[in-house]
Formats: structure tokens, sequence, C-alpha cells
């Protein structure tokens, strides 16, 4: 970790902000990468999509404990996370009646009749709205990090963050494809653009720890509850729906396992 703290210095410099501007792009990248995978992964059966969902699900499901509220207790105690939490959900509880323009936001495109829309494609967009919560208080945590100059753990904070971001990317761009938003291009921006709310958030994080910590466990709760609402509600009643309810729990099963291995020896 030594050496690898003396090349970041190295390229980046000692200046907390803009270090905190480096790892927000290292955390950004990463969740880029994982949201091109679609770009090569032709033609995927709707079972292929269930199972790429409930593995979906599953990191969420295991993030929003061991990445959010978990972490979230530790900084500020429980209360904090709670009231996230429930502000979360009740603000995801009434999103449908802007899951419209979500929709313009992230596929760039509007619809014809911006009052109705397809049920599955808005249930999905609330998965990649969650997953887009759960990417700004994960940007605010590392620039905070960098912002109390502990580089060591900030890089390892980053380092965990950002190789949780790579199946967090695949999740949106799946979702993407799962809701029929069209071609390969539009799936992969939507990933994109959920992890380009990290960057801003790190250097805000830097600039200002003093203000940005305390908020912390309150964005952690509040994206916490906000997965929590989208999982049980629309994602996993979306990939039962078709007869592949083995694949899904399956695919559940194993984000559970790989985002928990990821926390517990990377965080």
């Amino acid at each position: 970790m030594v050496a690898a703290e003396e090349l970041f210095v190295r390229l980046v410099g000692t200046n907390p902000v803009v270090q905190g501007l480096a790892g927000g792009v290292i955390i950004a990248v990463l969740n880029t990468l994982g949201a091109l995978v679609v770009l090569v992964w032709r033609n995927p059966g709707e079972r292929a999509l269930d199972g790429a969902l409930g593995f979906a699900a599953g990191v969420m499901l295991s993030a929003s404990f061991t990445s959010l509220i978990l972490p979230g207790i530790a900084i500020g105690g429980i209360v904090p996370v709670v009231v996230g939490i429930l502000l979360g959900v009740a603000i995801l509880d009434r999103a449908d009646d802007w899951v419209p323009h979500v929709h313009v936001v992230i596929t760039g495109r509007v619809r014809e009749d911006p009052g109705r829309g397809n049920p599955r494609t808005a249930s999905v967009l609330l998965f990649i709205v969650a997953i887009t919560l759960h990417n700004m208080p994960e940007g605010l945590a590392v620039g905070v990090s960098f912002g109390s100059e502990n580089l060591g753990n900030a890089l390892a904070l980053t380092l965990a963050i950002g190789l949780q971001n790579i199946p967090e990317g695949l999740a949106v761009s799946v979702a993407a494809l799962n809701a029929g938003l069209g071609r390969y291009f539009y799936a992969a921006l939507a990933g994109v653009r959920a992890g380009l709310v990290e960057i801003p958030l790190a250097v805000f994080g830097a600039w200002a720890v003093g203000v940005a910590e305390p908020i912390l466990p309150y964005a952690m709760g509040f994206a916490a509850g906000g997965m929590l609402f989208v999982i049980s509600d629309e994602i996993v009643p979306e990939t039962h729906a078709r007869g592949h309810e083995r694949i899904a729990t399956l695919g559940t099963m194993l984000g559970v396992v790989v985002m928990l291995y990821l926390d517990v020896t990377l965080g």
C-alpha cells in the first residue's frame, strides 16, 4: 500500500481536492467499465437478462447493508441512518410521478406521451435511479476520505468502491436492456451516467469535509432505503414474471455473495 500511495502522490499531487477528483474519476471509470460489458454481450435472451438482473439485485441487497447501512451507523449512529432509509423509501414510493422525466435524463429520448409509459420500463428505470442514489454517498465518502488526509484509508476505500462499481455498472446497463430501451448504446450510456454522479460529489467531499461528513449517514441510509424498496417492490417481481424464477433467484444469491466478499475483504 505504501508503494501505491507514493505512486498516487507522484501522479496526482498532495492537494486533497485534486486527490478527491482523482478518486472520483477512478470509481466512475470502473462503473463505466462494467456498464460497457453489454456492448460485447450480444443478444441476451430473457432468461439470461432475468438472471443478470437477479444478480444485480443481489449486489444491491448486499451493498445496502455492508456498504451503506452498517458504515452509516458506525459514522453517525442508528437514528440518522433510519431517517435516511425512511426518506429514501418515501421518495421512491412516490417516484412514479417523475419516472417519465427520469426516462429522458437516462436515455436522452423523449417519449411521445410522457404521461404514460410501459410499467416494465418504469420499474427498471426506478432500479437505475436506485443504483444512482447508491453511487452518490459512495462518491461523497471517497471525497471525505481524501479530505481527511489519510491517504492509505482513502486509497483502500477507493479500490473497494471501484471494484463494487463494476457489477453495479453492469447492473444499470442490463436493467436498461431488460426495460427494452433499445440499442446497446443507450444501455451503456445509462450505466455511464449513473457513475458520473460520483465525481462531483467526491470533489465536494474532499473540499468540504466538515460539511460533508455529518450528512454521510443520512445519505447512506437514503440510498439504502431507496434500493431496498425498489428491489422488493419492482425488481424481484419483474425477474419472476416470465417463468425464470430459479435462475433469477440463483443470480440474486450469487450477487449477494460476490458483493459481500468485496465489501468484507476490501472495505
